[in-house]
């Protein structure tokens, strides 16, 4: 089943910081719900584990990132695939670009495109973007925390 999300934020930090803490694995374990690990094997790749729950499937993700096309402070690509085990397979990427926000602001686009089989795949579109969009919505209430030094809620 292929899914795709895209949006924008707004992050309170000049484009610089943003970038920052864009390519900081410590900060993004600590911004990605359910990420149990996530080491950094390179400047441009990565491993990840992550505890996801679709509805009535609970899995632990275990993946690899690769960052691409990257223009430092402006844009790269996120691509990656991860196995959960009998709950199935994740696969996709994400492109994230950046611009100069309003009073020193940052403004944060990004365009996903994922393939997720196995069980989770059988639960429905429907069911499978409500939780991709609150773990989008909660990864960017999480950074937002980190950059402006609040607590992170979850």
């Amino acid at each position: 089943m292929s899914m795709t999300m895209n949006g924008e934020v707004q992050l309170p930090a000049p484009r610089a910081v943003v970038w920052e803490k864009l390519n900081d694995p410590k900060v993004l374990a600590a911004c990605i719900p359910g990420c149990e690990s996530l080491e950094q094997d390179s400047p441009t790749e990565m491993r990840a584990a992550v505890k996801v729950k679709v509805g009535p499937v609970s899995a632990r993700f275990k993946g690899r990132v690769e960052l691409q096309n990257i223009v430092p402070e402006v844009s790269y690509r996120i691509q990656g695939e991860g196995e959960g085990g009998i709950a199935g397979f994740a696969k996709g990427g994400a492109d994230v670009r950046l611009e100069d926000g309003d009073f020193g602001s940052t403004k944060l686009f990004y365009d996903v495109q994922a393939t997720v089989g196995g069980k989770i795949a059988q639960l429905g579109g429907r069911l499978i973007n409500s939780v991709a969009k609150k773990n989008a919505d909660d990864f960017f209430q999480n950074f937002t925390a980190v950059i402006t030094g609040d607590k992170i809620v979850g």
